[in-house]
């Protein structure tokens, strides 16, 4: 009457919520660590792990969690050139860590 039935296809992965790629990838593969990973890095990861290629995506190849990275490291540096009174390195680490806060806005 109003039970669903088997599905005999599965969703395709982009339209997967993370928690069912989580599940997918717990079951399905025996990749670790997917509990900390979000839903791109999971896809890539699920389709690496079924043997399908991926197609290059025009975006960049660093990561949202790359640049974040950079942009911690660099906060320490400024951090270090202020307290030494150097202000004019300071001021270019400021320049830098705002590129860096743009290129996330633009990769995520």
């Amino acid at each position: 009457m109003g039970g669903k039935k088997k599905e005999e296809k599965e969703k395709p992965l982009d339209k997967m919520t993370v928690k069912e790629l989580r599940d997918m990838a717990k079951d399905a593969t025996d990749l670790t660590g997917v509990s900390g990973m979000n839903k791109p890095e999971l896809i890539s990861a699920i389709k690496k792990a079924r043997g399908i290629v991926e197609d290059a995506s025009g975006k960049s190849n660093t990561s949202v969690r790359e640049i974040k990275q950079k942009i911690r490291e660099l906060k320490v540096v400024q951090t270090s050139a202020v307290t030494e009174s150097n202000l004019r390195m300071a001021k270019i680490y400021k320049k830098r860590i705002v590129r860096l806060k743009k290129q996330t806005r633009r990769a995520a």
